[in-house]
């Protein structure tokens, strides 16, 4: 008893040393227009006061709250807190308990009644119109279509230049064309020129001598000795016959002695002026005609770069196409997010159904009017026997287990009794029958396997003034045992002995199946049960 009396004296004393009272500066008022919402709060100067924050008036709707003013008055703080409140549909509306914390305490103000009505249209001023027939409005083009042609055109851009300085067969020079050609066919080639020249018309013997001994020696660097450009003749020579007793070179004697012949004239030309004594139009003959296997090994050669010509050529097409690529990717990322550009190029359910075409269809009697990704399609819903005689219900849906968005919408009709029309007839009993209704949801969701619920409920209104229930949240879902998190959200409406509802559930981590949602709550339309 003594515990139970010191208790009520600390909760005395509390409520003592704190107040807190609320106002409005009007209980009517019109639709749209601001009222003022005051609090005043008196505590000790050693006291944390908190404040509500948020949209904890619903129904009424806070658009401003104003800074705290505060006065000191001896040992106590004198704390005015107001907040701008609104509504945007008439209707007479309560302004809800709120919970103010003052030190350990928590205090709550009272609740107030607050009319809203509709402007009043003098119509003697303003004449009243017939509603304007509908307009058919087409659809608005998207500027997808020019981003695809431009990107077909700069790929077959890159694809021209590409052909045309890489993989083209470019016509050779002359000089290209001799440079491929095999040192053999090379040299006799530069020694049919050299003979063509007019070296020996003007008697320029030493630039033919030159001219020669430098074809010569050039052959031989590239085919037998690599040293044979700078060394001299009995050093070449020398160098000729020993590669040829050691069987490394297929040079006869006969070969080598015509070499040392010519080069041994072409000394004496050029450094002694001596004119040669014997023709040269055999100087070619010099040269030994390669062999079989020579051959096949110059044209394994000249396979052999046509193939690292054309490796190269992969090479720097294959980097130009993988740059381009990476640098696209990059570029449609930056502008429309890397995760929207992968899911465009992979693929993504949820993603397809939002940009996808829509349904705006009728379900159920009295039909509600919803857009939905697909259509929904009747799914039997089965029925307790005790129940049969007393509800009928009709159930449309659309779920997808790769996007994990789930869309259902039903009606149900109820055979009530008397007694049962006059408590549903009245607001408070509407409202309890959609609380219910919510209440048995969240239940069906546990033993589903849902866990970790959050719930939360408001008001809903359709955009042709149609009021219900919207009960949403959080939870948890086992998905192939692991727990995801998701949402869901179920709107209910009431009506005679109609009650009809929306579900949707989908996963927390979809942004498309998020943008899905909201565009389909801002389609919900219903038409009211005819009497």
């Amino acid at each position: 008893m003594s515990i139970c009396f010191a208790y009520v004296l600390c909760f005395i004393s509390a409520t003592l040393s704190a107040q807190v009272t609320s106002s409005i500066d009007s209980t009517k008022i019109k639709i749209g227009q601001q009222i003022t919402f005051k609090v005043e709060v008196e505590a000790d100067t050693t006291d944390l006061v908190v404040f509500p924050e948020g949209q904890t008036f619903s129904p009424l709707e806070m658009i401003e709250s104003y800074k705290v003013d505060t006065t000191k008055n001896n040992a106590k703080y004198q704390l005015i807190k107001r907040y701008g409140l609104t509504q945007f549909d008439s209707g007479s509306y309560t302004i809800p308990k709120q919970k103010i914390i003052i030190g350990t305490n928590t205090f709550f103000t009272d609740s107030l009644q607050v009319e809203v009505s509709n402007i009043e249209v003098d119509t003697t001023k303003q004449g009243l119109y017939d509603i304007k027939p509908f307009i058919e409005v087409e659809k608005s083009t998207s500027n997808r279509w020019l981003i695809i042609l431009g990107i077909i055109l700069a790929v077959a851009l890159v694809a021209f230049l590409v052909y045309w300085f890489i993989w083209r067969k470019k016509p050779l020079t002359e000089e290209a064309k001799i440079a491929l050609l095999p040192p053999y066919d090379r040299a006799k080639l530069a020694l049919k020129q050299l003979d063509e020249s007019t070296y020996l018309e003007n008697a320029e013997l030493k630039d033919y001598y030159s001219e020669l001994t430098f074809i010569i020696r050039k052959y031989l660097d590239e085919k037998v000795y690599d040293k044979a450009l700078e060394s001299t003749t009995d050093e070449l020579i020398s160098r000729l016959n020993l590669l040829k007793d050691a069987n490394q070179i297929e040079l006869s004697k006969d070969d080598i002695r015509n070499l040392e012949t010519i080069l041994k004239r072409a000394d004496l030309v050029k450094f002694a002026k001596s004119a040669p004594d014997v023709e040269i139009d055999h100087v070619k003959e010099a040269l030994p005609e390669p062999t079989e296997e020579e051959k096949l090994l110059n044209q394994q050669y000249k396979d052999e770069q046509e193939r690292k010509k054309k490796r190269k050529k992969i090479v720097i097409t294959v980097f130009i196409s993988a740059f381009l690529i990476i640098a696209t990717f990059v570029g449609f990322g930056i502008k429309y997010g890397f995760a929207y550009v992968k899911d465009t190029l992979v693929g993504h359910e949820s993603k397809e159904l939002l940009e996808g075409q829509w349904v705006r269809s009728e379900y159920g009697v009295p039909p509600i009017t919803i857009s939905t990704p697909e259509v929904l399609k009747r799914e039997n819903v089965e029925v307790p026997e005790e129940f049969k005689d007393k509800l009928t219900n009709t159930t449309f849906r659309y779920a997808s287990a790769n996007s994990g968005i789930d869309i259902q919408v039903s009606t149900t009709v109820f055979n009530y009794s008397e007694e049962e029309k006059k408590q549903l007839a009245t607001d408070e009993g509407k409202a309890q029958e959609l609380l219910s209704a919510s209440e048995k949801f969240i239940e069906r969701l546990e033993s589903q396997g849902a866990k970790d619920i959050t719930v939360k409920r408001e008001q809903f209104i359709t955009p042709n003034a149609a009021e219900g229930l919207k009960t949403y949240g959080t939870m948890s879902l086992d998905i192939g045992n692991t727990l995801e998190p998701a949402h869901y959200i179920i709107i209910l409406f009431k009506a005679e002995n109609v009650r009809q509802q929306i579900i949707l559930q989908w996963r927390e981590n979809d942004d498309y199946a998020n943008e899905m949602v909201e565009r389909i709550l801002n389609s919900i339309e219903l038409k009211k049960a005819e009497e």
